[in-house]
């Protein structure tokens, strides 16, 4: 009988921790590839038993995917509007939380950015730019603002050439495919890229703000552990992360 009671309660035991066990996938915005990675880490540490999967890429994409039935737990847009336009649809199991205001960057492996602006893209000197691609890229939208404002677009246009999203457009100037790029801060402050070129940080008031925002998708509704991971985004943990890749957090000011 004890041996019974041992075994049953062992099962017993096993089926809790499988029934805590969960996995969730992430579809986020290629800008966090390298401060959401650090919050997983640390959110695994406080919540060993769970799983999560990320998969980084174009916010436009992501927003046409979950609407087609892309099995997403969350969504991390790079413009607030994707999430609260699928809220509107009712694809959305929670409200849509902004969690930070992206800023761009002029970034270069080959030239010294730093001591660059945007009218440097004029050079004839610098042949080919990359970009995100403004049409489904929230980063490649706010380039081509800020190149549009300055007077620039229609001289440097000829010059473009577009990332899929904006890692992709900084693989472009890593491969030495472009001179320079117009990339996010938080790729720019990365440990990959940090050390490898300098960046010239494009005024704000150039384009218009880079506010980001995530929802938890209808497919997600009641699933604890999504819950659990969009509630850590506000911790104390992920906002030191948040911050040290550059991004402005909610109830921040903006500096130049």
């Amino acid at each position: 009988m004890k041996l019974i009671k041992s075994i049953l309660l062992a099962s017993a035991f096993l089926l809790t921790g499988i029934a805590h066990a969960e996995k969730i996938t992430v579809a986020a915005a290629a800008d966090l590839k390298f401060a959401l990675d650090e919050i997983v880490v640390s959110y695994k540490k406080a919540n060993p038993a769970d799983e999560i999967d990320v998969i980084y890429g174009s916010s436009g994409k992501f927003h046409t995917q979950i609407q087609q039935g892309a099995p997403y737990d969350l969504f991390f847009s790079a413009d607030i509007g994707f999430p609260r336009e699928l809220a509107s649809k009712g694809l959305g199991a929670s409200p849509v939380t902004p969690y930070a205001v992206g800023r761009i960057v002029l970034w270069s492996q080959s030239v010294d950015a730093s001591k660059m602006t945007l009218d440097s893209l004029i050079d004839a000197k610098i042949s080919r730019i990359a970009i995100a691609n403004p049409k489904h890229a929230p980063y490649g939208k706010r380039a081509e603002e800020a190149l549009r404002t300055t007077g620039l677009w229609d001289k440097v246009e000829p010059k473009l050439v577009y990332g899929e999203n904006i890692a992709h457009t900084a693989q472009f100037v890593q491969t030495g495919n472009a001179q320079v790029g117009i990339i996010a801060l938080a790729l720019a402050l990365s440990p990959e890229l940090a050390s490898k070129g300098g960046y010239y940080l494009i005024p704000d008031n150039l384009h218009q703000p880079l506010e980001q925002g995530f929802i938890i998708t209808k497919r997600a509704e009641g699933n604890a552990q999504a819950k659990r991971f969009a509630d850590y985004m506000g911790s104390k943990a992920s906002r030191s992360i948040m911050t040290r890749y550059g991004f402005v957090l909610p109830g921040e000011s903006i500096g130049k």
